[in-house]
């Protein structure tokens, strides 16, 4: 979160000045007005990102006063709150269209300065989520990135490093879209192999009729079209470290040879008469239970327990909700510079719409819709549509009591929070729950307010 409160303000109302003066002087906004002209647009990003704009009904009625203040939404490069004087002026198709594409919040006046103050700190951590922040991402030499909350780096970053200093198989288990391939590459990265080739082997991929030589290699005439040696994946591995991804489809009859070199560490090429040794380090990682697929008899009960020495399991995005908005900026940082569209930012109703999606492909598929969304997106602000997720999607996977109360402690609890600056004891009483509840609801929603 950045440590000045700094806010630009725009417009007039009743209430105007009663709220900028206790956001002045109790919650220490340091606040500039601007004054909007037809012929030049606010651009005020690197000095003031935030904004609070006042809209009342004379501004409705005034088409060309409208019109403008819509254009200065638009060109200006701030994120902006809006206070608007009467509920009846959100009608307006024009407010509405404002108010979902331009604005991450708005609110009904009159209300406190209080509720003001907790919806800008809220942008004010929408706006640091957009900055680059190295301190939630695991990186390392080749620049591969893993992004998450304490707890998920914390876990990962540790088996990551113990692994990488013992030279036995990994297995990685996750779902489609975890990240698997990244893992392997940073347990391959952080152990004394990392200077050595990272080979990866997609066996799903590869035709039963043509593992044998793509693995382990032939020699010149060992059939028909073979006119060189060639040498296979594992031996280009050697010294270093070979991925089979998705080891689950690898074709039951073949699985005997891939046992024999993990056993013995030796190959020998198609057509070959001569047995090789090879130094290499194998990761596995598959998006289906091998244990079950051993009990079908489709998968070798004695090569699952040969790769299943070090075991990795990657949980999927559904079950890591409080990584979504993290990851969603992220991606937004990442491809920034490839968007047309004048984008400042996601907007709040996205970061909620996505916090309820099942997310089946789970971070590729974010990262998919993040960079789709920038490509076609004609509004300032990243929205559902513009994901492919809307309202109606939302509403579908509100799907037990349970989910809709843990989202609305996670909310009391986040406001709370930042209108009482993390003092936990006016928290607890706001909330009107004892410090031990507090505490416990901290660690459930995984709070750190220290």
């Amino acid at each position: 979160m950045m440590d000045d409160r700094v806010l630009a303000l725009l417009g007039e109302s009743i209430h105007c000045h009663e709220i900028t003066k206790k956001l002045k002087n109790k919650h220490k906004w340091k606040i500039f007005r601007l004054q909007e002209t037809p012929d030049t647009p606010i651009n005020v990003k690197m000095q003031v990102p935030i904004g609070l704009v006042f809209i009342d009904r004379g501004t409705v009625l005034n088409k060309s006063r409208l019109m403008q203040l819509r254009y200065t939404l638009y060109s200006s490069e701030v994120l902006w709150l809006a206070l608007l004087d009467s509920e009846d002026i959100t009608t307006d198709p024009i407010i509405s269209s404002m108010l979902d594409r331009l604005c991450h919040y708005h609110q009904i006046l009159p209300c406190s300065a209080n509720r003001v103050h907790t919806l800008l700190s809220k942008i004010q951590e929408i706006y640091a989520c957009q900055q680059p922040d190295e301190s939630n991402v695991l990186e390392d030499s080749t620049s591969l990135k893993m992004v998450g909350t304490y707890k998920t780096i914390d876990e990962l970053s540790d088996r990551v490093s113990r692994f990488s200093n013992i030279d036995a198989p990994v297995l990685i288990n996750g779902e489609s879209g975890t990240g698997k391939e990244l893992t392997a590459h940073a347990i391959h990265q952080a152990s004394t192999r990392a200077n050595a080739p990272f080979v990866v082997v997609n066996c799903g991929a590869l035709p039963e009729s043509l593992i044998q030589s793509e693995l382990y290699g032939y020699e010149k005439g060992a059939f028909t079209g073979a006119y060189q040696q060639r040498k296979g994946h594992i031996e280009t591995a050697s010294g270093g470290t070979l991925f089979l991804d998705e080891i689950g489809d690898f074709p039951l009859p073949l699985q005997v040879n891939l046992l024999r070199f993990l056993e013995s560490g030796r190959i020998m090429r198609v057509g070959g008469r001569k047995e090789l040794h090879v130094d290499v380090r194998v990761v596995a990682a598959t998006n289906v239970d091998l244990l079950k697929a051993v009990e079908k008899g489709v998968f070798r009960e004695d090569l699952y327990h040969r790769l299943n020495v070090l075991e990795i399991n990657l949980p999927p995005l559904r079950e890591r909700k409080e990584d979504i908005e993290m990851l969603a900026h992220f991606f937004y940082h990442k491809f920034q510079n490839e968007s047309s569209c004048r984008l400042k930012g996601i907007s709040q109703e996205a970061l909620d719409v996505m916090q309820f999606h099942e997310w089946p492909g789970n971070i590729r598929e974010l990262m998919n819709r993040i960079h789709r969304g920038m490509l076609h997106s004609e509004s300032p602000l990243l929205t559902p549509a513009d994901l492919g997720l809307d309202q109606r999607h939302h509403e579908r996977h509100i799907t037990s009591l349970e989910q809709v109360r843990n989202h609305a402690e996670y909310q009391a609890l986040r406001d709370s929070l930042v209108n009482h600056s993390n003092d936990l004891s006016r928290v607890a009483n706001e909330l009107n729950i004892s410090r031990v509840t507090l505490y416990r609801l901290l660690e459930k929603h995984k709070f750190r307010p220290f």
